[in-house]
C-alpha cells in the first residue's frame, strides 16, 4: 500500500512527534538516566552514614531509613534498565515509566516527611535537585498517559509509531519475505517461474502455488499480483482474495463475479444478489486475473472455479497442497543461506547483517535451525531482539531439539515458533493467546482487541495499545491501516489487526494443551455447523473457559447443548446464517463482560432468545455485526455495568423506535455508542440526550440519518462526537455548540451539510474539527476564534484559507487541508 494512502487518517503528526519528544526525555533518555545514577549514587552515602555513624537511632527511624535505602537501590537498577532499553519497545518503556513514578512518590514522601528534620539534614540540601529531576519524569509520564485520550480523538501516539515502522519495514521487507530479498534469488526466481507459468497458460487454465506454512507463499503471489508485466498482460485487472479454511463462498463468488463484470466494488458490506452471470461469447473478452489464497478443500475450489472460468479469465491458487484442478503448479523454494541471514539480521537487529560485537557463530546457528523458513526466520529474530546471549543460547539449544521442517511436521513447526512466544512478558504473552479467538484470515478491528484486553486483563486501555504494539514489533501480529473511504469500520483508529495462518495456529496450538474443561480459552479451529464433539462429551462439567469462542453456520434452540461457563468473561459468537439462536448457557455465564457478535454471511441474521440478556448483568461491552437487533425496551433489563455498545451494519432502525426506547434506563452508564454502516437509521431516540455518561458518540456511514435531536447539548460528559459520512445530514443543531466537553468533532464527508453553526465559538474545550470533503461548507463563523483549546483544523482546500483567516493570530492552530 503506498504510504500516503496508508498514513491518510485522522491520526495527527503533532502528537506523533510530541509522543517521541516525552519518551526521549523521559525513559528512554540515557543522559537522564545517569544524571538520576549520579543523584542517587550521592544520596546513598548520607544514608548509609546516618545508619551507622554510631548514633543510636530509634527502631522505627532505622526502618524507615532501611526501606528508603532499599528504593535508592530500586531507582539505580530502574535507571540501568532505562539505559539498557530500546526506544521501539514501548511496553517495556511503558513499565519502566510507571516504576520510574512510584519511585518518584517514595522518595518525596519520605524526604518531605518528618525525617526530614531530624535524619537527611545532608539530603535536604540535594532535594530541590532531586526533586526537580523527578518532576520531569512525572510531567513526562503525565503525558504519557494522556496519550491514551489524545488518541481517541485522532491522534496516533504508539499505535501511528507502529504503522510507520510497519510500512518501513514494508518498504523493505515484505510481510513474511525479506526486503532484500524481494528482488533476492529466491524470490526472483519464483516470481519469474510464475510469471512465465501465468502469461503463457491457456484461457481458463488453472494455475497453482503451494508450499509448506511459514515458507513464503502469499509473499510471491502478492509479488507477482503486483508485477509490471502481469499488471500489463491483464489491463490491471487483477484480483487476489483470502479463502481461508472457513470461507465466505457466496461472498467470494459475488466478488469474483463484480470483478469480471467490471464492477469492482463489492466488498463485506455490500448485501450480495442472488443472480446468475451469463457470460456473453460473442462479445470481446478482457483478460483476467483471479489469485485464490489459502484455499484449503477441493469442493471449495470447484465452486469458485465455477464462476472464475470465465472467458478470458486464468486463476492462481496458493495453497499448502497440490489440487488436481491445477494444470501448472510451483513450489516455493525456501531462503537460501544469505538471504536467511539477511531477513534474520532485519528482524533482530534492524540492519541487513551481523552487527560488530555480535556472537556470529551463534546467530549463525540460529539462522541454520529456522531451516529457510521465513516466518520463522522473522518471528523468531524479533523475539531475539535485544535479549542476552543467555537467551539466544537457550533458544538455539530449543530449536536444535526439533526435527527437520518439512510438511510432515507441521506440530515441529509450531514448536519453534512457539519458542518466540516464551520469552514474551507474562500479559503480553496472554494477550497473544487470545489471537486464537478469532476466525482466521480475518481482519479484527483494533476496538475489539482493546475493549476485550481492558476487560479480562486487568489493564487499562494505555496498556492494551502498548500490548498491541509490542505484538507488532515482534511480528506475531499485523497492523492494517485501512483507507478510510469505503471500509467497514470507521471507529477511531481505523486500524484493524491480521494475523498470518501459522501464527493462529500457534496460539490455538498452545490454547489446546490442557484437558477441555480446564483450558482458559475453548476455541474452534475452524467454522463447523455443530459444537465439537469433545465439547458435548464433556459438558456435564463446568468449563473453566474466560474465553469461549464458536464459530458455526445456523443454530437453533435444539442445536446448543446445555454447558456452564461459571468463569467465563468474553463470549466470541462468529456464525453465518440468516437467523440464529443465542445460546441458552448465557445464561450460565454469571461474569460474562464482553460479547462479540459477528454474521460473515451476506444478509443480516435475525437474532432470536435476545431476552437472555437479562441475566447478563455484568455486561460491559458490547459488539453487534450485520443482525437485525430486536427491540431493546421489549427484550433488555436495565445492563447498569454496560459501558460501550458498537451496531456494525446493523438493522437497527425498529430497535431504536423513539416511542418507545429510553436508553437511559436500559444502559444507564454508558460511555461509548458506535453505529457503523447503519443504512436504516433515521435518527436517534430523543432518550440519548439523557444519557449523562455518554462520553463518545460515533454515528458513521450511516447515509439515511437526517437529523441529530435538538436536546444533543444535555449530553453534559460528550467529548468526541463522530458523524463522518452521513450524506443526508443537512444541519447541526445549534445547540451542539453547548457541549462544554466537547474536544474532536468530525463531519467530514457529510457532502450534503450546508454550514457551521454561528455560535461554534462557545465550544471552549474544542480540540480539533475534521470537516473533510464537506463541499457545501464555503463559510467558517467568526466566533471560530474564540475557540482556545483549538489546535488542529482538518478540512478542504477551499475552505483552509477561511479558517486560516479566522484564526491568523493563533500560531498554536494547525489548519490542515487533505482529503481523503
Amino acid at each position: 500500500m503506498v504510504v500516503t494512502d496508508f498514513f491518510a487518517s485522522e491520526i495527527a503528526t503533532e502528537l506523533l512527534k510530541q509522543l517521541i519528544q516525552t519518551t526521549r526525555k523521559s525513559c528512554l533518555s540515557k543522559e537522564r538516566a545517569v544524571q538520576l545514577i549520579t543523584i542517587i549514587q550521592e544520596i546513598q552515602p548520607i544514608i548509609r552514614e546516618s545508619q551507622y555513624s554510631g548514633v543510636e537511632l530509634s527502631g522505627h527511624r532505622q526502618v524507615q531509613l532501611d526501606h528508603f535505602s532499599r528504593t535508592l537501590v530500586e531507582g539505580l537498577e530502574l535507571s540501568r534498565d532505562v539505559l539498557a532499553s530500546k526506544r521501539w519497545n514501548l511496553y517495556k518503556n511503558l513499565q519502566l515509566t510507571r516504576k520510574m513514578k512510584k519511585i518518584d512518590k517514595k522518595i518525596n514522601a519520605f524526604i518531605q516527611g518528618p525525617m526530614q528534620a531530624h535524619t537527611l539534614t545532608d539530603v535536604h540540601h540535594m532535594r530541590f535537585e532531586t526533586k526537580e529531576h523527578l518532576d520531569r519524569i512525572e510531567g513526562s509520564t503525565r503525558l504519557l498517559e494522556q496519550s491514551l485520550s489524545e488518541m481517541r480523538i485522532g491522534g496516533g501516539g504508539w499505535v501511528e509509531e507502529a504503522l510507520r515502522l510497519r510500512e518501513e519495514t514494508e518498504v523493505e521487507s515484505d510481510s513474511f519475505g525479506g526486503g532484500a530479498l524481494r528482488f533476492g534469488p529466491s524470490v526472483e526466481v519464483g516470481r519469474r517461474k510464475v510469471r512465465e507459468m501465468i502469461v503463457h497458460s491457456k484461457d481458463k487454465e488453472v494455475m497453482g502455488i503451494h508450499g509448506i506454512g511459514g515458507s513464503g507463499k502469499t509473499t510471491l503471489a502478492k509479488e507477482v499480483s503486483k508485477d509490471d508485466e502481469i499488471r500489463g498482460y491483464f489491463n490491471n485487472r487483477v484480483l487476489f482474495l483470502t479463502v481461508s479454511q472457513s470461507p465466505n463462498v457466496d461472498l467470494l463468488k459475488a466478488q469474483i463475479r463484480g470483478h469480471i463484470m467490471g464492477n469492482e466494488g463489492v466488498s463485506s458490506f455490500d448485501l450480495v444478489p442472488q443472480w446468475n452471470l451469463q457470460y456473453d461469447l460473442g462479445t470481446p473478452t478482457r483478460r483476467t486475473l483471479i489469485v485464490l489464497d489459502d484455499v484449503w478443500s477441493s469442493s471449495v475450489l470447484e465452486q469458485l472455479q465455477a464462476v472464475s472460468g470465465a472467458p478470458g479469465c486464468k486463476t492462481l491458487v496458493v495453497s499448502r497442497f497440490k489440487f488436481p484442478e491445477v494444470n501448472n503448479d510451483y513450489e516455493v523454494e525456501l531462503l537460501r543461506e544469505q538471504e536467511a541471514m539477511t531477513l534474520f539480521c532485519h528482524s533482530a537487529y534492524g540492519q541487513k547483517s551481523i552487527p560488530p560485537g555480535a556472537d556470529k557463530e551463534l546467530v549463525k546457528q540460529v539462522v541454520d535451525e529456522c531451516k529457510g523458513l521465513p516466518l520463522a526466520l522473522k518471528v523468531i529474530g524479533a523475539s531475539l531482539r535485544d535479549q542476552l546471549p543467555t537467551f539466544w543460547r537457550s533458544a538455539k539449544n530449543r530449536l536444535a531439539r526439533g526435527e527437520p521442517i518439512c510438511e510432515s511436521h507441521g506440530r515441529k513447526l509450531l514448536d519453534r515458533m512457539a519458542i518466540s512466544v516464551g520469552y514474551l512478558k507474562r500479559k503480553v504473552k496472554e494477550c497473544f493467546l487470545d489471537m486464537g479467538s478469532f476466525p482466521e484470515d480475518t481482519k479484527i478491528p483494533l476496538d475489539v482487541l482493546i475493549n476485550m484486553w481492558v476487560e479480562i486483563h486487568d489493564i487499562d486501555e494505555e496498556e492494551a495499545f502498548a500490548v498491541v504494539v509490542e505484538l507488532s514489533n515482534k511480528n506475531l501480529i499485523t497492523l492494517v491501516k485501512d483507507v478510510r473511504a469505503g471500509e467497514i469500520y470507521s471507529s477511531y483508529f481505523n486500524v484493524s489487526v491480521t494475523q498470518h495462518a501459522v501464527l493462529r495456529d500457534l496460539a490455538f496450538h498452545l490454547n489446546s494443551q490442557e484437558e477441555v474443561n480446564k483450558r482458559k480459552r475453548l476455541l474452534m479451529p475452524t467454522r463447523e455447523n455443530e459444537l465439537p464433539r469433545e465439547w458435548e462429551r464433556n459438558s456435564d462439567r463446568p468449563f473453566d473457559a474466560q474465553i469461549v469462542s464458536v464459530h458455526t453456520g445456523v443454530m437453533n434452540e435444539m442445536d446448543w447443548p446445555r454447558m456452564e461457563f461459571p468463569k467465563a468473561e468474553v463470549l466470541i459468537l462468529n456464525f453465518s446464517s440468516d437467523s440464529y439462536f443465542l445460546p441458552p448457557f448465557l445464561e450460565y455465564m454469571p461474569k460474562l463482560r464482553a460479547l462479540i457478535v459477528i454474521n460473515h454471511s451476506t444478509s443480516n441474521a435475525v437474532l432470536r432468545n435476545f431476552s437472555v440478556f437479562s441475566s447478563l448483568t455484568k455486561l460491559r461491552s458490547l459488539w453487534l455485526e450485520r443482525v437485525c437487533v430486536p427491540r431493546l425496551s421489549e427484550t433488555t433489563i436495565p445492563l447498569n455495568d454496560m459501558k460501550k455498545v458498537s451496531l456494525v451494519l446493523c438493522k437497527i432502525n425498529d430497535s431504536l423506535d423513539p416511542s418507545t426506547v429510553d436508553l437511559p434506563q436500559i444502559f444507564p452508564c454508558l460511555s461509548e455508542l458506535t453505529i457503523d454502516h447503519c443504512d436504516d437509521l433515521l435518527e436517534l431516540p430523543p432518550s440519548i440526550c439523557r444519557a449523562q455518561s455518554l462520553k463518545t458518540l460515533s454515528i458513521t456511514n450511516c447515509h439515511s440519518l437526517q437529523r441529530l435531536p435538538a436536546d444533543v447539548h444535555k449530553l453534559s460528559s460528550l467529548a468526541i462526537l463522530r458523524m463522518y459520512a452521513c450524506p443526508n445530514l443537512r444541519m447541526l443543531p445549534p445547540e451542539i455548540c453547548q457541549l462544554g466537553c466537547l474536544k474532536y468533532l468530525d463531519i467530514s464527508q457529510c457532502v450534503n451539510l450546508m454550514d457551521l453553526p454561528q455560535e461554534l465559538g462557545n465550544l471552549g474545550q474544542l480540540e480539533k474539527i475534521d470537516m473533510r470533503e464537506c463541499a457545501q461548507i464555503r463559510r467558517v463563523p467568526r466566533s471560530a476564534s474564540l475557540m482556545k483549546s483549538l489546535k488542529t483544523v482538518i478540512c478542504d482546500e477551499e475552505v483552509s484559507w477561511g479558517w486560516k483567516d479566522v484564526v491568523k493570530p493563533r500560531e498554536d492552530v494547525q489548519v490542515v487541508d487533505k482529503c481523503f
